[in-house]
C-alpha cells in the first residue's frame, strides 16, 4: 500500500516521540504515576501508627480498618501503638517516615491545634502530612460519677464546686481538654481543674474512683459504664446522636451553642509516593463506607465517614479555626 508523504511524516514523528519517551523513562521516573503504578503499591507490610494505648478509641478504629485494608492491598497491615504527648509522638514518627509504608491514624488535635499549643512541636501539621481520609467522627459525652445530679443541676453543682472539682482528659491539648475549657466558659465560668491521663480508659477509672468529677469521653468508652449504672451521662456535645440515642444533648441540660466532635483520620508523611496516595484514596473510603465496617465502627461508638483527601483537608482547616479561638480565649499553652 502506498503511503502519502503526510502519512509517512506523521509515522516518523510518532516513532521519534516513542523513542524519546523510552529514553527519558530509562533516565528518570515518570512525573505522573499511572493507575498501574498505584496498583503496584504496597510492596511489603504497611504500618499504622496510633498515638494512644491499645483499647483506646483511635486504636479500635485503626484495627477495624487494618484487616479489610490488608485484604484490599494484598499485604499485611499492622497497628503499632506509640502512646504519649496526646498522640503527637506517633504523628511525628509518621511525618518523618521515609519507607513509603508507614501511615498514622491520628485524632483532631494532631492536625489542628497541636502547632498552636506546642512552641517546639517537632512536625508541622500543615506541611508534613499527606491527608488521606477522615475516617470516623463522634460526639463526646460529658460524664460524671453516678452520685452527681443530672441536667442543669449538675452545672449548678459544678459552679458551686469551683476549683475543688477536677476534670480529666487524655492529655494537655487533647479534644477533651480543649472542649472542657470551652465548656467551662459556655456553661457559666466553671472552675474545675484539669487532670491529664494517658488514655480514656484511665479517665474512666478516675471517674469511677471519684478522683475527678467530670470528663468529656467518646461514647464507645462511656456507654458500657453508663448502661451498667456506674457512671452518669450529663449530655452529648453535638446534639442527639444515633450512637447514644438514650443520652440527651448538652442543650437539653441548658448549655447552648456548644458543638464539638472527636474524629480520627488517616495520614501519611508528605513524601508518601503518589502511587501510595492514589491507592489509599481509592481503597480507604470504600472500606470505611462498607456496611460491615460501618457496623463495627458504630458498635465501638464511631460514625463512619470515609472522605476523600480533599474532604479531610477541608475539615482540618475549619476545625483549626475553631480551636484557635478556644486556645486564644483560654490562653492555653503547653511547654
Amino acid at each position: 500500500m502506498k503511503l502519502s508523504k503526510r502519512t509517512t511524516l506523521l509515522i516518523a514523528a510518532l516513532a521519534l516521540s516513542t523513542l524519546a519517551t523510552a529514553q527519558n523513562t530509562s533516565k528518570k521516573p515518570a512525573l505522573k504515576e499511572t493507575a498501574s503504578a498505584a496498583s503496584a503499591w504496597p510492596t511489603r507490610t504497611v504500618k499504622l501508627l496510633v498515638g494512644f494505648p491499645g483499647g483506646s478509641t483511635p486504636d479500635m478504629a485503626a484495627r477495624t480498618l487494618a484487616e479489610p485494608l490488608s485484604r484490599a492491598l494484598g499485604q499485611p497491615v499492622i497497628v503499632e501503638n506509640r502512646p504519649g504527648a496526646s498522640g503527637n509522638i506517633a504523628a511525628d514518627l509518621a511525618a518523618k517516615a521515609t519507607d513509603d509504608h508507614t501511615l498514622a491514624v491520628v485524632i483532631n488535635g494532631n492536625l489542628t491545634s497541636a502547632k498552636m499549643l506546642y512552641a517546639k512541636l517537632p512536625y508541622d501539621p500543615a506541611k508534613d502530612f499527606a491527608p488521606i481520609s477522615l475516617l470516623t467522627t463522634a460526639p463526646l459525652v460529658l460524664v460524671a460519677p453516678i452520685n452527681q445530679p443530672s441536667g442543669s443541676d449538675f452545672f449548678l453543682a459544678a459552679r458551686n464546686g469551683g476549683d475543688k472539682w477536677n476534670y480529666g482528659s487524655v492529655g494537655n491539648g487533647s479534644v477533651g481538654h480543649l472542649g472542657m475549657e470551652l465548656l467551662k466558659s459556655t456553661a457559666g465560668n466553671l472552675g474545675a481543674v484539669h487532670v491529664p491521663y494517658q488514655g480514656n480508659p484511665q479517665v474512666v477509672t478516675a471517674l469511677l474512683g471519684g478522683q475527678i468529677q467530670m470528663a468529656l469521653v467518646p461514647p464507645g468508652i462511656a456507654l458500657p459504664q453508663i448502661r451498667a449504672g456506674k457512671l452518669k451521662a450529663i449530655g452529648l456535645t453535638s446534639g442527639r446522636s444515633a450512637l447514644a440515642s438514650e443520652i440527651p444533648s448538652l442543650a437539653d441540660a441548658g448549655v447552648r451553642n456548644f458543638n464539638l466532635e472527636v474524629w480520627t483520620a488517616l495520614v501519611g508523611p508528605a513524601n508518601l509516593s503518589k502511587a501510595a496516595q492514589t491507592r489509599l484514596a481509592q481503597e480507604v473510603p470504600r472500606i470505611i463506607r462498607d456496611q460491615d465496617t460501618r457496623q463495627k465502627l458504630f458498635n465501638q461508638g464511631w460514625q463512619a465517614v470515609g472522605t476523600s483527601p480533599e474532604g479531610l483537608t477541608s475539615r482540618i482547616r475549619s476545625e483549626t479555626a475553631i480551636m484557635r479561638g478556644i486556645i486564644a480565649v483560654r490562653g492555653i499553652k503547653i511547654e
